[in-house]
């Protein structure tokens, strides 16, 4: 059996963390963090295939901890998750995020970003 790919889910909203967890769970391996300096320090003991980054939360945000996550792994497959795209999903992007998805988003919308960004 081959193992599932790692998807660490960066989401400092336990509604929001678990909602994204049972629309994964059964395909994928999840990885949490709840902010953005838990995210960096998970990244490294887990590499995961994938990254679904919120954007604001405490003690580091999604922005700061997209650009640690790619110092130290500049192929780091980011995605960002936020309510707040429009205002800032620019910083997002320019810190490496691959692309944003908004919230609210559906099961189908993240499924497809992440198989577009996971490497048979």
């Amino acid at each position: 059996m081959k193992t599932k790919h790692r998807v660490m889910v960066v989401e400092d909203d336990a509604a929001v963390l678990e909602a994204i967890q049972l629309m994964l769970g059964d395909r994928y391996s999840i990885i949490t963090a709840t902010n953005g300096k838990e995210a960096v320090r998970l990244y490294k003991a887990f590499k995961p295939d994938v990254v679904l980054m919120d954007i604001a939360m405490p003690v580091m945000d999604g922005v700061e901890a997209t650009k640690e996550i790619l110092k130290f792994d500049p192929e780091a497959k980011i995605v960002g998750i936020t309510a707040y795209a429009k205002k800032r999903g620019r910083e997002l992007l320019e810190s490496g995020a691959l692309e944003i998805i908004e919230k609210p988003f559906t099961r189908k919308k993240i499924l497809e970003t992440i198989e577009k960004y996971i490497e048979e």
